[in-house]
C-alpha cells in the first residue's frame, strides 16, 4: 500500500458517497484506532481482533467493485485436502455473502461485488461479516492446518 493517512470519522447525518461510507463503518470497527487509507482514498486497512482486514473501492461507477478481505493462514499448510474440503463445506453453510478463496499462498475470507445498487447498511454487513469470521476462524486454521513441516 502507498503512503497512509489516520482515518477521519464522517458524519452520517449528510449525504454520504460509498467511500465515505466505507470510513465511517471502519471507524466504528477499529476499537484500536489502526485504520489507515492509502492517499488516493480507495484502500483502508485496520485490525479487527486477531486479523488485519483490507476494504477496496476501485470508484463510484456501477461497474466498479467493491472488495473486503482477511488473510486468515498462510501457505505452506498441513493436509491440504482436509483442509479444502473444510473450508468448502464452510462456504456452502458458514460464510453469508463472503467465501473463502486462495490467493498467493494465502486463505482469505473474501467478498466482493459491484458498487451498482451499493447501499450503506450492505457495506456495513459485508466488512462486519468478513471481518468477524475472519477473526473467528484464524488461530483455528493456523493451529489445525498451519505451516506444514
Amino acid at each position: 500500500m502507498e503512503a497512509t493517512i489516520p482515518l477521519q470519522e464522517v458524519d452520517l447525518s449528510s449525504g454520504l458517497n460509498h467511500a465515505e461510507t466505507i470510513q465511517t463503518v471502519i471507524a466504528s470497527m477499529d476499537a484500536d484506532n489502526t485504520a489507515v487509507v492509502n492517499q488516493t482514498g480507495d484502500t483502508w486497512k485496520f485490525r479487527y481482533g486477531t486479523v488485519e482486514v483490507i476494504v477496496n473501492i476501485t470508484g463510484e461507477e456501477p461497474s466498479d467493485m467493491f472488495t473486503v478481505l482477511a488473510k486468515v493462514l498462510s501457505y505452506p499448510v498441513k493436509d491440504e485436502a482436509r483442509m479444502m474440503r473444510f473450508l468448502l463445506e464452510k462456504n456452502a453453510a458458514d460464510t453469508f455473502e463472503a467465501r473463502y478463496a486462495i490467493q498467493n499462498d494465502s486463505v482469505l475470507v473474501l467478498s466482493t461485488r459491484s458498487v451498482q445498487d451499493l447501499y450503506p447498511s450492505e457495506i456495513s454487513r459485508v466488512i462486519a461479516i468478513v471481518a468477524s469470521i475472519a477473526d473467528d476462524i484464524d488461530e483455528y486454521l493456523l493451529e489445525e492446518f498451519g505451516t506444514a513441516t
